[in-house]
């Protein structure tokens, strides 16, 4: 585990469907179908503009804040940064209490559920284009067919792995398919010399962004828009997949503690790993540079998707000051700021254009995580899938430890999620 997964893990671990109460403020919970937000008006921003940020990213944001007051002198933006791990509880109370900030920042995995509370206000019409950000990225954002958030940054999975593991077997390109990975991974073990010739994450808490992958490429999906399909062929034809792996004593199956990965993967005792951009810094700092490869994830019978995440920008429907809001909110949107905020940072942008600065198309890493962006897909948004994806977590960890069949895990996972339902 990393930092950053660490930071999620916080984050997973603070959500649970009863903190809020869907008649906090706002909206009728019983309103269905797509809304259309209210215009902003023109020109610049001014008056104040509270802001709440997490993590690194609440540390730092005050750089691009400091930014927006010089074009626009008459706004001043002050930044709360707020931790991780009490970050969902505070904004709960402070809807409830109807204190909120103007702005927040969200993880794309809460925004279903606060928007069900009634508290976020609908992006403007034409404020953004939708056609601007990886289209998984926008869809974070969209609940019941309206836009309650907008994308601010990214993230993707990909496969790192040992250069000289993979040259040692033979492997001159990166694998295409199932079948491909498969094989791959059983000759850097055999020819390569590692122990393990992968490491995917044996269940547990956010191992679902591991597997839900699998699940897309081979054409399932979570829900169809009525109803939950985990128990469908497709996934139960994934997670068979996923279980070949510990099967055939290709991946461990004990979970590997926080910083255990990386010097094994360096070591060559396991040859390869999921995970997000952030393990290029923390590989390097180890003296990794130059020593692995990224290879994007491989298809099945549909396409080569991989998890999408990161954080989305949300204005609060009782802010004291929204239009100015949005377009703090709007500034962060614009590639040349994107780029800054990935120099700050190590943010990936969420705005497509960013990534023809050569700052990072000039990065052959980045562009592979540029390239698997556009083939990235997140879960529903929905209030309750936070609930939802502990279930299927504890049931990955079945399956992977040969407690549970792939068939009876699906249908536990149906049911589970069937009995929670979708919070609608």
């Amino acid at each position: 585990m990393t930092p950053r997964a660490s930071r999620r893990t916080v984050l997973l671990a603070a959500l649970t469907a009863a903190a809020l109460v869907a008649s906090a403020c706002g909206r009728d919970s019983g309103d269905a179908g797509a809304q259309q937000g209210e215009e902003v008006s023109g020109g610049k921003a001014s008056g104040q503009i509270t802001v709440w940020a997490m993590g690194t990213e609440g540390e730092k944001l005050s750089v691009l804040a400091d930014d927006f007051m010089k074009e626009n002198p008459d706004a001043e933006v002050t930044v709360t940064p707020v931790p991780w791990d009490g970050a969902h509880n505070k904004l709960a109370a402070a809807i409830a209490g109807q204190e909120t900030p103007d702005v927040t920042m969200l993880g794309t995995t809460w925004v279903g559920e606060f928007a069900k509370t009634g508290a976020l206000d609908v992006v403007p019409p034409d404020f953004v284009s939708e056609g601007d950000f990886f289209p998984g990225a926008w869809e974070t954002g969209v609940v019941d067919g309206t836009s309650y958030s907008v994308p601010w940054y990214v993230e993707t999975r990909l496969l790192y792995v040992n250069k000289a593991v993979a040259a040692k077997a033979g492997i001159t390109e990166a694998p295409r398919t199932w079948d491909d990975l498969k094989q791959a991974v059983r000759d850097m073990q055999a020819k390569g010399g590692a122990k393990w010739g992968t490491y995917l994450q044996p269940g547990q808490m956010g191992a679902w962004q591991t597997v839900m992958p699998f699940v897309w490429q081979n054409g399932g999906d979570i829900h169809d828009g009525s109803q939950f399909t985990l128990d469908s062929p497709q996934v139960v034809e994934a997670l068979e997949y996923y279980r070949s792996f510990y099967d055939d004593g290709l991946s461990t199956k004990d979970r590997l503690r926080e910083g255990e990965t990386e010097p094994k993967v360096l070591s060559g005792e396991i040859a390869s790993f999921v995970s997000g951009p952030w393990h290029i810094g923390l590989l390097n700092e180890l003296g990794g540079e130059g020593k692995y490869d990224l290879w994007p994830m491989p298809s099945g019978p549909g396409d080569h998707t991989s998890f999408i995440g990161g954080s989305n920008l949300s204005v609060f429907e009782n802010a004291d000051n929204r239009d100015a809001a949005w377009k703090f909110v709007s500034y962060l949107m614009r590639p040349d700021v994107q780029v800054k905020w990935y120099r700050t940072v190590s943010d990936l942008p969420s705005v497509q254009a960013a990534w023809d600065d050569e700052t990072l198309a000039g990065d052959p890493q980045l562009k592979v995580f540029g390239d698997q962006l556009d083939k990235a897909k997140a879960p529903p948004s929905i209030p309750t899938w936070e609930q939802i994806a502990a279930g299927v977590d504890t049931e990955l960890e079945k399956v992977a430890k040969g407690a549970s069949s792939p068939a009876d895990a699906a249908k536990a996972m149906q049911s589970q999620a069937t009995s929670i339902g979708t919070g609608d």
